[in-house]
C-alpha cells in the first residue's frame, strides 16, 4: 500500500483506496464508519475479593481521602513557586541534541543536514506596546503574573532585548502544500527564543512570530503585522477554551514600526502596524519537520531517525519505557490476519500515536465547526495540536463546503468537509516518511491509517451524540439534521445551543415543536417547517427512551456546545479597534471566549449571528500569506 502514498496534484486524496477511505471518513451526510480491528491486550488483573469495610467505615475513609487531597492540593499552590524571567529554568534540548546549520547568518538558502538554524529576532521596534496576555499560559511555564508588568517586558517578547538562558533558532522543515511537495519552508517568521522545563517537568516551547528573518524566509520581510497577530492570539487561546489541543499564546505586543502588506494582491499595498505574537507549545514539530530529511535521500535519512528518537524521548515517553510486557498486538484485519506487535518497535507505537492524536484533534474540530483552512503537511503538528492559525473561520450558516480561505477556493481542498480525509492523507505522508527512513514496515503503516480511521469514527460519533444528548449514537438522525441545516443554512453554533431547550415530551403539540429552535430557524417557508417538524418529533421520540432529565441533559449538552465561538467578525471589530490604539476589544474577547460553554450574563452580543459587513472581502475569508 505504501507504493500508492506519493503525493499528485490530480485529487485531495491520492493513494489508491482514496474512494473508500473517503465513504469511511465522511462524516456529514451518509458515512459508513471503518471496520473495527481486533484488539489484542493482556489487561493486568485486579482481585474483586477484598472484603468489605464495615459499617460507616467507608463514608469516613472518603472524608478522610478527600480531606487529604484538598489539603495536598493547598499544600501545592503554597508551594509553587511563581518565577520571574531570569528564573525560569531554561533547558535547550532542541539545539542541545539535534544537528544544526553550521552557519548563523540569515540568508535565504537551503539548509542541508540540519533540523535548526541558529538565529536572533532582528525586528526593529520603537517604543512596543503589550497588548494582551493570557494568564493561565504564564501560569502554566510558572511565570509571575506580575511580569507582564515589568517596563522591559515589551522589549523581551517583541525581541528586541534576548531572554537570558534561551537559545534562538528557527527549524528547518518542508512540507506538502494543496497536495504537491514544496519542498523547504522552515520558519520564514518564527524564531523559537528558548526551551524551558517548569515545575511539573512539562517541557515548553517559546516562539515569536513575526520576529524578522531567518535562512528559511525565502523572499518574505519575516514580519507580522498586528491583524493576524490579533487572529492568531485570540484563537490560540479560543480553541484551549474549547477544550481542543493547540499551541498556546502568552502574549501580542505592537512593533511601533509599520509593515507593508497587500493584503488582496491587488497591487494595492499598504502600512499595516507590525506586532510579535508570543507562541507557546510544549513542542512546534510537525509532519514536514521529518518530511524534509526523507526527500532529501539517503544522506539524510538517519537525521529522521535521531529526530524521531528525540520526540519520543521527550515528548512520547511513555513509549520509549513500554516493554514486552504490555503485549500490545493487533490483527491488521487482511486476509492471512496478520498481526503488528507495537512493543516491537517503538516508532510503529509512535506512528499509531500520531494518527489517533490526528483523529482525534479533527473529529474535535467538526465537533465545533472549526475549518483551519490551511491543513498541509507543514502545518500539522506531530503532537495532535492545532498549529499555524492562518485563514481559519468557524462555521456560520451550516456549509459544508465552506473554506475560510481564498487561495483554497479553485478546489476546495481544505473545506470543513474535507478535512477528516485531508488528515488521513496527510497521515499518509508521515507514515510514508518513516517507512522511507527503514522505521516501520509495510504492515505497521497500513495499521497507523486503520487507527486514524476508527479513531476518527469513534471519536467524531461520540462528539455527535453528545452535541444532541442522545443515548446512543443514531446515524440516521444525525445525517438527516445536518442535511436540513444544509439545506436551510443554518447558524452551525447557535443552533446546538438552542437544540438544549427541547423537552423530551412527546405530548407537545406539533405547532409548538420548533419554538425552542426558533431564533436559528429563520425565514423557512411551510415544506421546511414540515421537514423541521417531523425531524424534531422523532429526536423527541428518541430523548424520551433515555430517562435523561430535561434539565440533566441540558446542562450535559451546554457543556459540549459552545456559545461563544471566535467568529471572524468578532475578531475583525477587535482588529479595527486595536489599529486605532485601543486593545480593550481584544482583551475583552479573550475573557469571553476562555470560558466559552458558559452564559455569561450581559456577554451576549458576542453570541450574535454576523453582521451585513461581515461578509465583505478580508473579514469571513482570508488568503494564506494574509
Amino acid at each position: 500500500m505504501l507504493s500508492h502514498l506519493s503525493h499528485t496534484t490530480s485529487s485531495p486524496l491520492s493513494f489508491s483506496s482514496s474512494t473508500a477511505f473517503r465513504h469511511r471518513l465522511r462524516p456529514l451526510f451518509l458515512h459508513s464508519p471503518f471496520k473495527i480491528l481486533k484488539f489484542h491486550r493482556k489487561l493486568p488483573s485486579f482481585s474483586m475479593d477484598s472484603p468489605p469495610a464495615p459499617a460507616g467505615l467507608g463514608s469516613s475513609l472518603d472524608s478522610l481521602v478527600d480531606g487529604l487531597e484538598k489539603q495536598s492540593l493547598s499544600e501545592q499552590k503554597r508551594v509553587k513557586k511563581m518565577m520571574s524571567l531570569e528564573d525560569l529554568n531554561w533547558d535547550n534540548s532542541f539545539v542541545r541534541e539535534l544537528p544544526g546549520d553550521p552557519r548563523t547568518d540569515v540568508m535565504p538558502r537551503q539548509v542541508f543536514h540540519s533540523c535548526y538554524s541558529k538565529v536572533s529576532p532582528s525586528v526593529q521596534v520603537e517604543n512596543p506596546q503589550l497588548v494582551a496576555w493570557s494568564e493561565s499560559v504564564a501560569e502554566i511555564l510558572d511565570l509571575d503574573l506580575k511580569e507582564f508588568e515589568r517596563p522591559d517586558f515589551p522589549l523581551l517578547f517583541s525581541g528586541a532585548s534576548n531572554l537570558v538562558g534561551g537559545i534562538p533558532y528557527a527549524q528547518c522543515y518542508g512540507g506538502h502544500q494543496f497536495g504537491m511537495w514544496a519542498g523547504q519552508l522552515g520558519d520564514g517568521r518564527a524564531i523559537t527564543i528558548g526551551e524551558l522545563v517548569n515545575s511539573k517537568s512539562q517541557r515548553w516551547e517559546l516562539q515569536l512570530k513575526g520576529a524578522g528573518k531567518t535562512p528559511y524566509s525565502r523572499f518574505a520581510d519575516g514580519l507580522a503585522v498586528l491583524r493576524s497577530s490579533i487572529r492568531e492570539f485570540l484563537c490560540s487561546e479560543a480553541i484551549h477554551g474549547l477544550g481542543i489541543p493547540t499551541t498556546r499564546a502568552l502574549s501580542l505586543v505592537t512593533t511601533g514600526k509599520y509593515v507593508t502588506r497587500d493584503m488582496f494582491y491587488d497591487g494595492n499595498p499598504k502600512d499595516e502596524p507590525g506586532a510579535i505574537v508570543c507562541r507557546v507549545a510544549q513542542s512546534f514539530l510537525r509532519f514536514g519537520s521529518f518530511q524534509i530529511h526523507a526527500s532529501r535521500g539517503k544522506e539524510d535519512l538517519d537525521i529522521v531517525r535521531t529526530l524521531a528518537d528525540y520526540t519520543i524521548r521527550h515528548h512520547f515517553s511513555h513509549i520509549e519505557n513500554m516493554s514486552k510486557s504490555d503485549s500490545l498486538s493487533f490483527s491488521t484485519g487482511q486476509e492471512n490476519d496478520a498481526v503488528v506487535d507495537l512493543t516491537s518497535n517503538k516508532y510503529a507505537a509512535w506512528a499509531v500515536e500520531v494518527a489517533e492524536r490526528t483523529a482525534s484533534l479533527i473529529a474535535s474540530w467538526q465537533g465545533v465547526g472549526f475549518t483551519h483552512g490551511v491543513m498541509n503537511t507543514d502545518n500539522m503538528s506531530v503532537l495532535g495540536l492545532t498549529i499555524d492559525y492562518g485563514p481559519f473561520g468557524f462555521l456560520d450558516a451550516f456549509d459544508p463546503s465552506f473554506t475560510p480561505n481564498t487561495t483554497d477556493l479553485p478546489g476546495r481542498r481544505y473545506c470543513f468537509a474535507n478535512q477528516p480525509d485531508v488528515g488521513l492523507w496527510n497521515i499518509a505522508q508521515f507514515v510514508s516518511t518513516l517507512s522511507s527512513a527503514n522505521l516501520i514496515n509495510e504492515k505497521e503503516a497500513d495499521y497507523a491509517l486503520e487507527r486514524y480511521g476508527t479513531k476518527f469514527m469513534d471519536d467524531y460519533q461520540a462528539v455527535m451524540t453528545k452535541k444532541l444528548g442522545l443515548p446512543k449514537y443514531n446515524k440516521q438522525l444525525i445525517s438527516k439534521l445536518l442535511n436540513n441545516m444544509a439545506v436551510d443554512k443554518v447558524d452551525y453554533t447557535n443552533f446546538f445551543r438552542l437544540l438544549s431547550n427541547i423537552k423530551a415530551d412527546s405530548t407537545t403539540p406539533e405547532e409548538e415543536l420548533l419554538v425552542p429552535l426558533k431564533a436559528a430557524l429563520l425565514d423557512i417557508g411551510k415544506e421546511r417547517k414540515e421537514a423541521w417538524t417531523s425531524w424534531v418529533k422523532i429526536y423527541i421520540e428518541e430523548l424520551s427512551g433515555s430517562g435523561v432529565p430535561d434539565e440533566d441533559r441540558k446542562s450535559s449538552m451546554n457543556s459540549v456546545n459552545p456559545k461563544y465561538i471566535l467568529r471572524n467578525y468578532l475578531c475583525q471589530s477587535a482588529i479595527d479597534m486595536a489599529e486605532q490604539g485601543d486593545y480593550e476589544e481584544v482583551r475583552r474577547l479573550l475573557k469571553v471566549m476562555e470560558r466559552p460553554y458558559d452564559e455569561q450574563p450581559g456577554m451576549e452580543k458576542y453570541a450574535r449571528l454576523p453582521p451585513a459587513w461581515a461578509y465583505r472581502p478580508g473579514v469571513r475569508m482570508l488568503s494564506c500569506s494574509s
